[in-house]
């Protein structure tokens, strides 16, 4: 019978050891989250380390090379390894590579077709930035459409594949109406507004013709953004772009260059000895940079509560990608988006 007590009281012990366990990283789960959202900008120089890609060849300058990659779509909802947002992730490792004055050049590789209008323009104005201090390369993969295309433009110099996908200059906004199929199921919608725009794009109902000047009023500011930026730093005429390639079509890598919406046509190792040869050190180590804060995002991923499913989609059809906010602008491929 005591030996029985004796199996109880160490099971309750072991349970009660586990209990507190949970409840102490539950603990330091929270706080390390408030800790995580309230420093989205920490110091450069702490937030990343550094991994060898490319080893130095010949006489060490001291130099390197920064190699950063814009992969997927440009959007401040997609989750990032440092902060709370991938573009967040990315603007700190252009200001680490700008800040770091043994980082010769940075090597800035995209694989995008595009994104957010002003996560894209962020990014933009981030590379300028860098630009400003040290060469910046682009190597363009398999995609650098609209958006893509847009933040390749702050590049000193802008490489492509022959068979890269890019240019895609333009802007989209799309909305879905399904009056007539809430007709047929018997469902009306009330709305109750403050003003005649204040429920824009609503699918319940046609557009007005006020509302459909208005966004297009809003594309079109968006767009002679882009135009006009592809135009300086391309160095094109506007009035010949808003007539030929800047209609929103894609192009190949070898049309890109006939169009001179880039520079040369190459790959990684070309583009990393022009970055050398920009920077002057020639054999310089080309580095990327990784996260050191994986446990901490894995405390912080444990400190979420996991949203309860319960909501019902309907997948209509004509948004450019399911993954991204409703009601923003885009400079954004839709063929490109699964």
């Amino acid at each position: 019978m005591s030996e029985k007590r004796s199996g109880c009281l160490t099971a309750v012990v072991i349970v009660a050891f586990l209990v507190s366990i949970i409840l102490n990283v539950a603990f330091i789960a929270g706080r390390s989250s408030k800790i995580v959202r309230a420093s989205m900008q920490p110091s450069a120089a702490d937030a990343f380390t550094e991994e060898v890609v490319v080893p130095a060849s010949g006489a060490d300058t001291g130099k390197r090379i920064a190699i950063i990659a814009l992969r997927g779509v440009i959007s401040s909802a997609e989750p990032g390894q440092v902060t709370e947002s991938a573009l967040e992730d990315l603007l700190m490792e252009l200001k680490q590579a700008r800040e770091d004055r043994s980082v010769g050049a940075i090597l800035l590789r995209i694989d995008s077709p595009g994104g957010e209008v002003t996560a894209s323009d962020i990014l933009y104005q981030q590379v300028l930035k860098a630009r400003a201090v040290k060469p910046v390369v682009v190597s363009m993969e398999s995609v650098a459409a609209s958006g893509g295309y847009y933040v390749a433009c702050a590049g000193s110099f802008v490489f492509a594949h022959e068979t890269t996908i890019t240019a895609s200059i333009g802007v989209i906004m799309q909305s879905v109406n399904y009056q007539n199929l809430l007709g047929k199921v018997g469902v009306e919608v009330n709305t109750f507004k403050s003003g005649v725009f204040k429920d824009l794009l609503n699918g319940a109902r046609e557009l007005t013709e006020a509302e459909r000047e208005y966004v297009q009023g809003l594309i079109d500011q968006s767009y002679s953004r882009f135009v006009g930026i592809v135009a300086k730093e391309r160095h094109l005429d506007e009035a010949s772009l808003r007539t030929g390639v800047a209609d929103g079509r894609i192009v190949s890598g070898v049309d890109a260059l006939k169009e001179k919406l880039i520079d040369d046509l190459g790959g990684f190792d070309e583009a990393l000895e022009k970055a050398r040869e920009l920077a002057g050190t020639p054999g310089a180590a080309a580095v990327r940079y990784s996260s050191p804060m994986a446990f901490g995002r894995l405390i912080r991923l444990l400190s979420e509560a996991p949203a309860k499913n319960t909501r019902v989609q309907l997948d209509l059809g004509g948004k450019v990608d399911s993954r991204l906010p409703s009601g923003r602008l885009y400079f954004m491929s839709s063929m490109l988006v699964p």
